[in-house]
């Protein structure tokens, strides 16, 4: 018999999604099936590797330090999660809404974020090696200190973004917009 295994709401501590499952990330891909609203879930510090969750709607959840590399998070809505010091090495979230959401300190080594909203979100110190982050939206986020080396920047936007401390060696930056390096 599989455990059972509970979604619960950050600041409430309400249940949003229960049942039984292999596992967490089992209950979460099935609650994304069933199109069922994850907003403001409390998934923090789970195992999520390789997790398939397009379209997922996480906004204002909490998947601090989870480890999420290789998900697919295609078009996820997020906007304003928390995923501080979250492992996001490989994720695929292409055309995903992460406006406002908190990547300080998250590793995004070669993830592909082509076309991702990316407004006012926190990526300070964020690893973004080898991102793919072409057609990005990046208005006013803050990228201090972020690592962005041998990133695809093609077209990506940065109107007043902070890019203090950031680190581009090798980037292609080609038809980007806004990006000033000397904040």
């Amino acid at each position: 018999m599989s455990p059972h295994y509970e979604i619960k709401n950050r600041f409430t501590g309400e249940v949003i999604y229960q049942g039984t499952a292999d596992s967490a990330a089992g209950l979460l891909e099935r609650a994304v099936q069933l199109s069922i609203d994850l907003s403001e879930a409390d998934l923090a510090g789970l195992s999520l590797s390789r997790i398939k969750i397009p379209h997922a709607r996480l906004a204002l959840a909490d998947l601090s330090g989870t480890n999420l590399s290789g998900a697919d998070l295609t078009q996820a809505w997020l906007p304003g999660a928390k995923m501080t010091s979250a492992d996001l090495y490989g994720v695929s979230a292409r055309q995903a809404n992460l406006s406002g959401a908190d990547l300080s300190d998250a590793n995004l080594c070669k993830a592909d974020l082509a076309w991702a909203r990316l407004q006012m979100a926190n990526l300070s110190e964020a690893n973004l090696t080898q991102a793919n982050l072409y057609g990005a939206h990046l208005t006013g986020a803050n990228l201090f200190e972020s690592i962005m080396e041998g990133a695809n920047l093609v077209g990506a936007r940065f109107d007043e973004a902070s890019l203090v401390g950031a680190h581009i060696a090798d980037a292609n930056t080609e038809w980007v917009t806004g990006m000033k390096l000397d904040d």
